[in-house]
């Protein structure tokens, strides 16, 4: 009998140590803020009346959980254009907010274009043969009731990007 209820102490403790949000060791006694896994978003169209954006084609924003936060952005313009394929590197402007980055255009107008835009998670930013954002996907899996990020690769969107621009070049 001792046993049976050891055995269920354990599983209680297990659980309730599963269920309860992670602190951020950096974080005052009277905060209580829960730290998740790390999220990427892309804002398009930008706000035209943010002069911090105001150029910028579109905004990256990084967050831990709810909790915006800086992160170090790279990223890619990978593109097929008449037929050949073109990498271009991206940079990135702070906004002056945190976890907030402007991007413009660094690419070509023609051909067909996917953004691969790297920092608390991947963004996946496919353009439209108009050039404007046609999709955004942060590739992720669930976990215990959390969205992760996972990683992308580059095989991948390079295949997407070609199958992308045939389906253009039949149409």
């Amino acid at each position: 009998m001792f046993a049976q209820i050891r055995t269920l102490a354990l599983i209680g403790i297990s659980s309730a140590g599963l269920a309860a949000p992670m602190l951020r060791a950096d974080a005052k006694p009277t905060e209580t803020a829960v730290v998740g896994p790390p999220w990427i978003s892309i804002e398009y169209p930008v706000n035209p009346h943010d002069r911090t954006t105001r150029n910028a084609f579109l905004v990256v924003r990084c967050f831990r959980h709810a909790d915006p936060e800086p992160c170090a952005l790279t990223g890619t313009a990978e593109g097929m254009v008449n037929g050949e394929r073109r990498s271009i590197k991206l940079t990135f402007t702070e906004t002056g907010r945190t976890g907030a980055y402007a991007l413009t255009r660094q690419w070509q107008t023609e051909g067909v274009w996917t953004l691969v835009i790297r920092g608390a998670a991947t963004a996946v930013v496919e353009l439209g043969p108009d050039g404007q954002v046609a999709s955004v996907s942060v590739p992720s899996r669930q976990d215990r009731g959390w969205t992760i990020p996972i990683e992308v690769s580059m095989t991948e969107v390079d295949q997407a990007l070609r199958a992308r621009a045939g389906a253009l070049a039949v149409n």
